[in-house]
């Protein structure tokens, strides 16, 4: 058993689902001395979350098989500050049933023959910080799928103001040019406007790979396994995981699915590459306190959780003053973020030098560096229309600039001379 916490006082709700163990956990509640005391028996999830919002319970007791039970819920019962510690029966918790439900982001699972410690069970999941434990519970579930010695990847995120600047263009070809390099490479497009990555690649597929994955990881059941299963693989080196089939399913791509996705994607890839929406805007609050869905939190979640950001603009005065904006934006969102800023469709016509954009950029960020994409609009409609990446159709001054962004990133000063990509569009990766 662990340590009591005499200092702390738990308000507890139970929701049983009928389970056999109900009333010994009510009995040991009330016989919890003044560190426990029950909140309220709850019939089902929904009165569990309702009963949660109220802020009068610290922790909840609740059944491994309750119904609806998933990430979002368990996220939203921490954000409310109340622990969760789940309890079933032996055959409950058989075929890695505990692993999932830490995945969830429960506390504590106990077997209905280990009541012993509920007790304490209840006082750590109330007294320790509900998002934290989460994380912590996840990193663990993570270790136990993975391995100890699998690798975590780096996460870079291709961000950009509104107008269209590039930012799929630049995702497509920084992700080809790395797997070209001999980088093992995830690319996922998780714009929740509705993303293009795979229109880009050409890549047809019925089943939005990010929704799969999504509501994987939701039911606790994603894996590195699983995801690859949702990915395309598009090269040697190259895997997709496709978006947004319609722009209206952005609900769909929950919060916590979301972090767990991101840090499975991890373990895929010694880079993983989110081609991201425009919008940094955080919806307005709900006036009642709720947690409503928020629209952007995918395009925030990975620029809050990037190991490095790329931050596209394009060259003409209205593109200039949008990054401008963006940049302010950004500097808000992540301070003393260091971004590495791409430049793109820069043509002579517009009549200011390299030198003088780069001044621009660094009177709002220090940036890692600025790079700059010549306007070639032959090449990237060639690749378009072919559905392709620019390093298959053929070298040009657009994909060599690419190539360049793909080597800085990597800290690869050396050309890249790796093989082209070998087309398997048609199966999943496996």
């Amino acid at each position: 058993m662990t340590g009591h916490h005499p200092a702390a006082r738990v308000a507890v709700l139970v929701a049983a689902a009928g389970g056999g163990w109900e009333a010994e956990v009510l009995d040991r509640l009330e016989r919890g001395g003044p560190a426990l005391v029950l909140a309220k028996r709850c019939v089902d999830l929904t009165d569990l979350l309702a009963s949660a919002s109220t802020g009068l319970a610290g922790a909840a007791v609740l059944a491994v098989d309750l119904p609806g039970l998933d990430a979002d819920s368990v996220a939203a019962l921490r954000r409310d500050g109340v622990g969760v510690v789940a309890v079933g029966g032996p055959d409950d918790l058989l075929g890695g049933e505990t692993d999932r439900l830490l995945r969830l982001g429960v506390s504590r699972v106990l077997a209905a023959t280990e009541l012993d410690d509920l007790a304490d069970a209840v006082l750590e999941a109330g007294v320790e910080d509900g998002d934290q434990r989460g994380v912590e519970q996840r990193a663990k579930s993570d270790d136990v799928g993975a391995g100890d010695a699998a690798p975590r990847g780096r996460l870079l995120a291709v961000w950009g103001p509104a107008g269209a600047p590039g930012r799929t263009t630049v995702a497509v070809g920084v992700a080809t040019e790395l797997a070209r390099a001999g980088h093992e490479t995830f690319l996922l497009d998780v714009d929740p406007y509705g993303g293009a990555v795979a229109q880009h690649l050409g890549v047809l597929d019925e089943v939005s790979g990010l929704l799969a994955a999504a509501r994987s990881a939701n039911s606790g059941l994603l894996d590195a396994d699983r995801l690859g299963a949702y990915a395309r693989q598009v090269g040697d080196r190259l895997r997709v995981l496709t978006g947004l089939p319609r722009a209206d399913r952005w609900q769909e791509v929950r919060p916590a699915a979301f972090d767990d996705l991101l840090d499975r994607a991890r373990h895929l890839a010694g880079h993983v590459v989110l081609d991201t929406g425009f919008s940094l805007e955080a919806d307005a609050s709900d006036p009642f306190g709720g947690a409503a869905p928020q629209r952007n939190q995918t395009t925030l979640a990975a620029v809050r959780s990037a190991d490095e950001l790329l931050v596209v603009g394009a060259a003409d005065p209205v593109g200039l003053a949008r990054l401008a904006r963006g940049l302010v934006e950004l500097r808000d969102l992540v301070p003393g973020v260091r971004p590495r800023v791409v430049v793109n469709r820069t043509r002579s016509s517009l009549g200011w030098s390299d030198r003088e954009i780069r001044g621009m950029v660094e009177g709002f960020v220090t940036p890692l560096d600025v790079h700059f994409l010549p306007d070639d609009r032959p090449a990237a409609d060639r690749a378009l229309m072919a559905g392709q990446s620019l390093a298959e159709t053929g070298d040009s001054e657009l994909r060599t600039a690419l190539a360049a962004v793909a080597r800085a990133v990597a800290g690869d000063p050396a050309p890249a001379t790796g093989r082209g990509l070998r087309r398997r569009r048609a199966g999943r990766a496996r």
